[in-house]
């Protein structure tokens, strides 16, 4: 198993009332990940996602994936210190 990691990742584009946030949620869900995909104000989503490095970074890559529902024009990633999240919520 790789090592823990948070990600905190901003997605542009059409990404809100197309469902991106459920379908996140499942992505990583389905990979054993914890963390958050939330609607901000300016039209993006936010998404957090905590868990072995491996499986950050495959739901990481579909963010912007075939498919991803809506259309995403961008996606900006940062880590973070992990913070032992135990479930995953969208907002």
């Amino acid at each position: 198993m790789s090592a823990p990691r948070r990600v905190v990742a901003l997605v542009d584009g059409q990404v809100q009332g197309v469902g991106y946030r459920w379908f996140v949620r499942q992505a990583a869900t389905g990979r054993g990940l914890t963390g958050s995909a939330t609607n901000l104000t300016d039209g993006r989503v936010e998404v957090v996602l905590e868990g072995p490095d491996d499986d950050v970074a495959a739901v990481l890559a579909e963010l912007s994936g075939p498919r991803a529902p809506g259309s995403v024009t961008s996606v900006d990633h940062r880590d973070g210190e992990v913070q032992a999240v135990s479930d995953f919520t969208v907002g």
